[in-house]
């Protein structure tokens, strides 16, 4: 009898595409899901004898091995067993045989060699088949990262496009960001971004045994989104400066930076902030198969000293002093949930774990955060594993005001002790809103149950002991804060103030605002007001004061008063950040020695509109219109639209938009050919040098052609 040899392999990629929701990934590789069977048919040379059995081999990484769970030989079996790979076969005609893999919902992730002997009496050398990519599987009730409802794995694993939500808390803006996560060659990259940390270059056999494990991987990424440590993917830079590289705001989209870094050898891509860590690892992970979303904190804190508070020191004028204050209070602060089990920490806090590739601390030596169990977040429990103290400070962390005086003596000034983590926001499922989930975060603010969990947080981090001594905290640059010191509030002052903006804050426009001071007392005062102004990033790090002065106002009994302010475009222009931000700051100080610190963040608004001229069709060219507005009072020449969006276009498309005058409305129209059917994002920046990019998008719904 001829020896059996295999002639031809059918990985019926439809099939199992279809089956395991992995028919988007481009390429000739398989891709599966662990846990679920997938199907190949083998062309043999012969029939199979009824005493010939296959045996198969899987093994993925260097030094595979069955004792670290890399390698497995089994073969066909009619028992149906979850823990372990397995084979059945599924149908015989002569020369061809079907056959079902099954691996086990806690297989190691990422590229795997499948290989086949017959088990006969005669020895065989085993045979290659070829090779398959094994991804996490939320669609499995019994993989770690299962996730129960259809409608969230539609949303936060087959998504490629989303929203990230930037701004200021009171005037929050939608940003689109194409996660693009089934283009061309980015399974591939991602796949790679694993193979390029420190821990497999050290050890790589023991590194991909540690796969299986969503802690383990996602750990893993948040390190490597970030350059700081690892040569990771994306360089960092928060000082307004982008020379040699693309500014953080001219991103689209995560595609074009994970190419950049892959094709570039690995060097990383300047530059990003935090909405680009986060867009770039929401990619990575939902490539991967973990359910993941972006998510925005309003008015985040970055506590450097881990004492749960933001202290900022300011002068007499409200302005803050850059070399004393350690920890921020930044507009915004964007991060990534993804949904898993935590086998490490017990079910209560199975779920969403928060994930911050953006480097501001370190975490075991590393720059990375997380998974921090939002539960534990919420419940204060900042003891457990990982980074829980920071994730917790981020959204719960006093914010205390010091004035620095001359004689380096520092008073606490009253402000709003409710400022940080507001409006915590992610996009909908299944739609463009935003949906506010600090309940999930917090219990609501100034209840009973949320200063319970705040003292219980406090207690875990500074081992207060039973005798009531209190514990020292050290600032990193070397003055000592006692708890009660920080706890001890400041005296409420007898007037309220609030800025009050006039008109609408437009790019290219003046800008008019009142401060509105009120008396709460029966008798007059005098109130001397030092007002300042200053163009800022959107870590509310200060770039140029544009403002500088003093009033004094006498306020009768209960009266209110306005204070006019105008800060001219010209005041600006020169010295706004491409955030288009500006903070203003009134600090008052009232006849008794009294002070109060009134701060207004100011985002200037843009305008941008896209129309989609027709029904979309896949393989059908369909018109869009762009409406776009010279926002100054001068002559714009040399700007351009650039779009993007995945399924829509290949690439990125650069349209010339003519030369406008002062105000000048213009309508530029161009055609698209969608290439994939359903909700598709397409995003459109109006480019300028003269003016900070604005930024549009516009979800098309796409037909499958008939």
């Amino acid at each position: 009898m001829a020896g059996l040899r295999v002639t031809e392999v059918d990985w019926q990629r439809l099939r199992n595409g279809t089956a395991h929701h992995t028919q988007e990934y481009p390429g000739s590789n398989l891709v599966v899901r662990r846990g679920q069977r997938f199907t190949f048919t083998l062309e043999l040379n012969r029939p199979l004898e009824s005493e010939e059995t296959l045996i198969f081999t899987v093994e993925t990484g260097p030094q595979a091995s069955e004792a670290l769970h890399t390698k497995a030989v089994f073969q066909t079996s009619e028992l149906e067993r979850g823990d372990t790979w397995m084979a059945v076969k599924e149908a015989q005609t002569e020369n061809t045989t079907t056959f079902s893999l099954a691996s086990p919902p806690n297989a190691v992730i990422g590229r795997y060699q499948l290989s086949t002997r017959v088990s006969s009496r005669r020895k065989h050398s085993d045979r290659k088949l070829g090779e398959f990519v094994l991804l996490f599987n939320p669609w499995c009730p019994e993989d770690d990262v299962f996730l129960d409802s259809e409608e969230e794995r539609q949303e936060y694993v087959l998504n490629d496009s989303g929203i990230i939500f930037r701004g200021v808390e009171k005037r929050i803006r939608a940003q689109g960001w194409n996660f693009g996560q089934f283009e061309e060659d980015i399974l591939n990259i991602c796949l790679s971004i694993l193979d390029r940390t420190p821990s497999y270059q050290d050890d790589p056999a023991t590194d991909v045994s540690h796969r299986h494990d969503p802690v383990y991987i996602t750990r893993a990424v948040s390190a490597m989104v970030n350059s700081n440590n690892d040569r990771g993917v994306v360089q960092g830079q928060w000082q307004g400066k982008y020379g040699g590289g693309t500014s953080p705001l001219h991103w689209r989209g995560s595609v074009a930076i994970l190419h950049k870094w892959f094709k570039g050898r690995f060097k990383p891509v300047k530059y990003g902030q935090c909405w680009v860590f986060a867009g770039v690892m929401c990619t990575v992970l939902r490539c991967l198969g973990i359910a993941t979303r972006v998510v925005s904190n309003f008015n985040s804190a970055h506590d450097t000293d881990r004492n749960l508070s933001v202290d900022k020191y300011v002068d007499s004028f409200g302005r803050t002093l850059e070399d004393l204050t350690e920890d921020s209070m930044w507009n915004f602060h964007v991060w990534n949930e993804s949904w898993f089990a935590r086998r490490d920490l017990g079910p209560s806090y199975n779920g969403w774990q928060v994930l911050d590739a953006t480097p501001q601390e370190e975490s075991e030596g590393v720059f990375r955060c997380g998974p921090a169990s939002v539960t534990a977040i919420r419940e204060g429990d900042v003891h457990l594993a990982h980074d829980g103290p920071f994730v917790f400070a981020e959204v719960n962390a006093d914010y205390i005001t010091w004035l620095w005086n001359e004689d380096e003596s520092r008073e606490r000034v009253y402000s709003d002790t409710k400022k940080i983590g507001r409006c915590i926001s992610t996009k909908a499922v299944g739609s463009d809103s935003r949906v506010d989930i600090t309940s999930l975060y917090k219990y609501p603010e100034g209840s009973r149950k949320e200063r319970q969990v705040y003292s219980k947080a406090v207690k875990k981090l500074f081992s207060v002991e039973a005798s009531g001594r209190r514990a020292r905290v050290r600032r990193g640059g070397g003055r000592g804060l006692w708890r009660d010191d920080l706890l001890q509030p400041a005296t409420k002052p007898s007037i309220t103030g609030k800025f009050k903006v006039l008109e609408p804050p437009v790019l290219g426009h003046d800008l008019k605002l009142a401060l509105c001071l009120t008396s709460l007392t029966s008798r007059a005062q005098r109130v001397q007001v030092n007002l300042s102004g200053a163009t800022i990033l959107y870590t509310r790090r200060p770039v140029a004061e544009i403002l500088h002065e003093s009033h004094t106002v006498k306020l009768g009994p209960e009266e209110e008063k306005k204070i006019p302010i105008a800060i001219s475009y010209s005041q600006y222009k020169e010295d706004l950040t491409e955030d288009k931000k500006i903070l203003l700051a009134a600090m008052c100080l009232v006849t008794k020695g009294e002070k109060l610190l009134v701060e207004k963040d100011i985002t200037l608004e843009d305008f941008i509109t896209i129309k989609v001229l027709g029904p979309a069709v896949v393989g059908v060219a369909v018109g869009v219109e762009v409406m776009v507005l010279n926002p100054l009072s001068e002559r714009v020449k040399d700007c351009s639209l650039m779009v993007e969006g995945s399924g829509l276009l290949q690439g990125q498309l650069s349209i010339d938009v003519p030369s406008l005058d002062p105000q000048e409305k213009a309508s530029v129209q161009f055609k698209i050919t969608p290439f994939k059917s359903g909700p598709r994002q397409l995003q459109v920046d109006f480019v300028s040098p003269h003016f900070p990019d604005i930024k549009g998008f516009v979800i098309i719904h796409v037909a499958t052609a008939k």
